[in-house]
């Protein structure tokens, strides 16, 4: 089941979660984003480079090293990213975009790989749109999980959100959590179960935790 369910193990695990449980992070990633255009400045889609952290990675590279040298193959961790990317299309790629106020759609991952280095796994995917989009005014992106199961934090740095081949003028504008998302756990989780019961609208939840990412062009 392991090797079936890649990146969501724990969430085939633990099918049957509790509410509590729902609201805690389980896996824990330290996140990059890059925009892309192409060379007529359209939008073509998100390249992410995701670092989850020791526990899991721990985890998720069981099994893969058959020389016993303390390295996960290469070739087993490059059938691991396949699986771990196509998994990822339920959980809509815990990456939401808006594009001069409307939603895009993604196309399937492509150019993904997976590399194992001081006890971090860490997967890189590009996250293409289905239909490129010429001059865009004013691009959102978030990079996120709603259920809080996976907890996103950005990397530290600048260059932690990069565009690449940005038409001239565009102005990059990231806006981290309020609260990083190691903190204030045991308030989320009452929110959720507050919020199945019907008293709070379940789509305020989250705000604090997540990563807003704007573009804005000429």
């Amino acid at each position: 089941m392991r090797r079936l369910c890649g990146f969501f193990v724990v969430l085939c695990v633990l099918a049957g979660w509790s509410v509590q449980a729902a609201a805690h992070p389980h896996v824990w990633i330290v996140a990059r984003s890059e925009i892309v255009f192409d060379a007529e400045g359209k939008l073509t889609g998100f390249r992410h480079t995701w670092t989850f952290d020791p526990a899991y990675s721990a985890f998720a590279v069981t099994g893969l090293d058959s020389h016993g040298d303390g390295k996960p193959d290469p070739d087993k961790l490059a059938e691991l990213a396949k699986t771990n990317v196509e998994s990822l299309e339920e959980w809509g790629y815990f990456t939401a975009a808006k594009v001069n106020g409307t939603s895009v759609e993604f196309a399937r991952p492509a150019e993904y790989s997976q590399t194992y280095d001081d006890h971090h796994l860490t997967l890189r995917f590009l996250l293409p749109l289905r239909a490129a989009v010429k001059a865009p005014k004013v691009i959102g992106l978030e990079v996120d999980d709603p259920s809080f199961f996976i907890a996103f934090n950005l990397a530290e740095g600048a260059d932690a959100v990069t565009l690449a081949g940005p038409p001239k003028g565009c102005a990059l504008t990231v806006k981290r959590p309020a609260k990083p998302a190691e903190e204030g756990v045991q308030i989320l989780a009452d929110a959720v179960a507050n919020a199945l019961v019907g008293k709070i609208n379940p789509s305020t939840l989250g705000g604090d935790y997540t990563l807003h990412i704007l573009v804005a062009c000429p």
